[in-house]
């Protein structure tokens, strides 16, 4: 029996802890916990019930998994808030694969563009892009402009916008601490970031 527990996640995105589900497709784990692979939804398949094994039903846990929703697509157009990862950047601007229009996922990724002096509203000519995303970084952005033929151009000015997931160089999930810096809960190493604002 599948539970209606879904939820649109992004790759690396945490999912629950290994002690109350198991891993399924599209997912994996580390240091107790299950993340997901892809983007897709959230699911949650509950273990069938047995009279016959009463006793190993009690002790078998739910399976968490992540399944790739090909019906639903979207386009981003101007104004749309969308979630990307950082693929390369350079000292003027960072490309981003834009993985959801909304909250809805791409049906293949669109390429966009982060321009430095679209990274924040104010003092832009201090902003640096080494010190505002790496590549990896999840981010949330709005679209300001349809760009040239390849590419869709970004902007992270608003508060709410920025890096939404980081990893730190040890490969742990940092949490923000400020709106320009990330912490790693386990070194307690800080790096630089344009965080968003979290709600």
């Amino acid at each position: 029996m599948s539970s209606v527990e879904a939820a649109v996640v992004t790759p690396g995105r945490r999912l629950g802890p290994t002690q109350e589900y198991d891993a399924g497709a599209g997912t994996y784990t580390r240091n107790g916990m299950i993340y997901s692979s892809i983007l897709g939804t959230r699911k949650v398949k509950e273990t069938e019930a047995s009279s016959d094994n009463a006793e190993t039903d009690k002790q078998a846990k739910p399976t968490l998994y992540v399944e790739r929703d090909n019906a639903k697509f979207a386009i981003p157009v101007i104004g749309s808030e969308v979630l990307g990862r950082v693929v390369r950047m350079n000292p003027r601007a960072a490309s981003v694969a834009i993985m959801m229009v909304g909250s809805t996922p791409c049906q293949e990724d669109f390429q966009g563009i982060v321009r430095v002096q679209d990274i924040r509203a104010t003092e832009k000519d201090l902003v640096q892009m080494i010190t505002s995303f790496r590549p990896g970084d999840i981010i949330r952005a709005e679209v300001i402009s349809l760009g040239d033929q390849r590419s869709y151009y970004l902007a992270t000015t608003r508060n709410e916008h920025g890096v939404v997931f980081a990893q730190s160089a040890e490969g742990n999930t940092m949490v923000p601490i400020s709106w320009e810096e990330m912490q790693d809960p386990k070194t307690k190493a800080v790096e630089k970031r344009k965080c968003a604002k979290t709600f």
